[in-house]
């Protein structure tokens, strides 16, 4: 008779994407699951907030405007799992990277490859010399199979490429896919993002904007979808130490003001921060048994290498229309019966570089529309301003975005918010080392910097606690 393994104890530390992804699996594998998350709320780096309007309206953003794209499988499958509908829950467009003037290229909604090769050729202020220049790249590529040196850089594999490609395609691409300026993102990682975007699923290579907020799109709706099933999910739990202790981890737990206590678990899954995870092991190491200080320290040593890059969003509102020189600017405040969308696409990309720090703008009011039932009846006139890769403080980026708005989109802008995570994501620089899943046995980290494919996303993130083998009853260290 086959020894059917017992049902572990397993502690997910963080309640971001990745915990729980990996919360679900656990759960679903039959094992005993507690998250620990240390904030009031899941989420981690992609969470909801209020944002004040002028008007007195409060409205839900997150802390920083979001994309999906349909090649996330993965993801949207776990959507599926724990009871969210992505085709309510997402504003489904073919990939559009155009810029307020039309310009740009633009895919119908046909199946792959033909799809692509038809926005190259139709796609608005390119000539038949750009055009021919991408067609003959992208060929090439495909032919090596969207394969390349891991010590080449995006800027070098599109070299060869005319100025109108490199300047208003590949970096704006590049930089909202990996956040990381061409000149220094990797190539394989970028070509591994065409690959499975261009010729994996039809619609592949689809825009995926969030409807709802990103809490409500997956950690919230799963956390919910766990305490249905018996797991638990603690907020305001802050680990502050974890240590090995014969078969189990001990992780020290402060909650709320009351002091700290130590709890056993079979198995650990930490999904922070790479530089919150590299400081428990680090300080793990100080005491634990020789044969694991190396393991310890090497991990953190990795992700501690780890360079970060910060994205910023501006939430600001339209306050009205720059008209023609010598004119009057037109209110943009307008009633829900005469209201226009503010920009011809729901988003659109800008033109960047000295003085416009913004790669693409979002219409809020146009990804979720006022007659949804969760939003105000009047439009917001909402703009959500990215700034990919970003650097300088708070005041001079409202400023140059304020100016932005208004020379490319004639549009006069009161900013409400800004938000920068500063370590957003990692570099994804050519030849990175990224730290593994496997930490110790019965210990593993999971999150978007973990070594994978992709660069730092929600699908990445989903992906690292996919690869988690939670089947064996939790004996293995990955």
């Amino acid at each position: 008779m086959t020894d059917i393994p017992s049902p572990q104890r397993i502690a997910v530390v963080g309640g971001g994407w990745a915990g729980m992804a990996a919360a679900v699996r656990a759960q679903q594998a039959g094992h005993r699951v507690t998250v620990l998350e240390a904030a009031r709320q899941l989420g981690g780096r992609a969470r909801a907030m209020p944002l004040a309007l002028p008007d007195g309206r409060s409205v839900t953003v997150d802390n920083g405007q979001h994309i999906l794209i349909g090649a996330y499988t993965e993801s949207l499958r776990l959507m599926r799992e724990v009871g969210v509908d992505p085709d309510q829950a997402l504003l489904r467009l073919p990939l559009a990277l155009t810029f307020p003037d039309g310009s740009g290229l633009a895919l119908p909604d046909w199946p792959a490859p033909w799809d692509a090769a038809a926005g190259i050729l139709g796609a608005r202020g390119w000539g038949w010399r750009d055009k021919l220049s991408l067609l003959r790249a992208a060929a090439a590529w495909q032919r090596a199979g969207f394969e390349c040196d891991g010590q080449l850089s995006v800027g070098t594999l599109c070299a060869g490429l005319t100025p109108t490609l490199r300047d208003g395609f590949i970096e704006p691409l590049c930089v909202s896919a990996l956040n990381t300026p061409m000149a220094q993102a990797s190539a394989r990682v970028f070509l591994r993002v065409l690959r499975d975007a261009m010729l994996g699923v039809r619609g592949g290579s689809n825009l995926l904007l969030p409807r709802v907020d990103l809490g409500t799109l997956f950690p919230e709706s799963a956390g919910r979808w766990l305490a249905a099933r018996g797991a638990q999910v603690r907020l305001g739990a802050r680990v502050a130490a974890l240590r090995q202790e014969g078969a189990q981890w001990q992780l020290a737990l402060g909650e709320g003001d009351g002091p700290a206590c130590a709890e056993g678990f079979d198995r650990v899954v930490l999904a922070t921060s790479a530089p919150h995870a590299a400081q428990l092991l680090s300080d793990c190491a100080l005491t634990a048994p020789a044969p694991l200080v190396k393991d310890l320290r090497r991990w953190s040593d990795t992700a501690n290498a780890l360079r970060h890059e910060a994205i910023t969003t501006v939430y600001a509102q339209a306050l009205a229309e720059s008209g023609a020189p010598g004119q009057a600017p037109t209110p943009a405040l307008a009633t829900p019966e005469t209201a226009r969308p503010l920009l011809r696409a729901p988003m659109l990309a800008l033109r960047a570089g000295p003085g416009a720090p913004a790669q693409f703008v979002f219409d809020r009011d146009a990804i979720a529309p006022s007659t949804a039932p969760a939003q105000p009846l009047r439009p917001t006139r909402l703009l959500a301003f990215v700034v990919s890769a970003s650097q300088g403080d708070r005041s001079a980026l409202e400023a140059a975005v304020t100016a932005q708005a208004e020379r490319q989109l004639g549009l006069r802008i009161q900013p409400l918010r800004t938000v920068t995570d500063k370590r957003a994501t990692f570099a994804c620089t050519p030849g990175l080392q990224r730290p593994p899943a496997g930490v110790a046995p019965g210990l593993v980290a999971v999150g978007d910097y973990i070594d994978g494919p992709y660069p730092a996303t929600l699908e990445g993130a989903v992906l690292s606690a996919q690869a988690v083998d939670f089947a064996e009853g939790g004996r293995s260290a990955a």
